[in-house]
């Protein structure tokens, strides 16, 4: 007789509507993709946000006062 039995648990659904089939499929489509092999892409976006913050009339700067 073992001891160590061997337990598998089915996915778990977290609304309990069948959804956890619909968010799996998701997680296989696609996706975010974060590779970035340079860096520059993620520079040149995040400079893009800074420049249209900067644009916006609420836009404060610590540096001014």
């Amino acid at each position: 007789m073992s001891l160590f039995h061997r337990v598998q648990f089915k996915q778990p659904d977290p609304l309990d509507d069948g959804t956890a089939e619909e968010i799996a499929a998701e997680k296989r489509v696609g996706g975010i993709d974060l590779r970035d092999d340079d860096g520059q892409s993620l520079t040149d976006f995040w400079d893009g946000v800074s420049k249209d913050l900067k644009k916006d009339p609420k836009w404060f700067d610590f540096d001014n006062e």
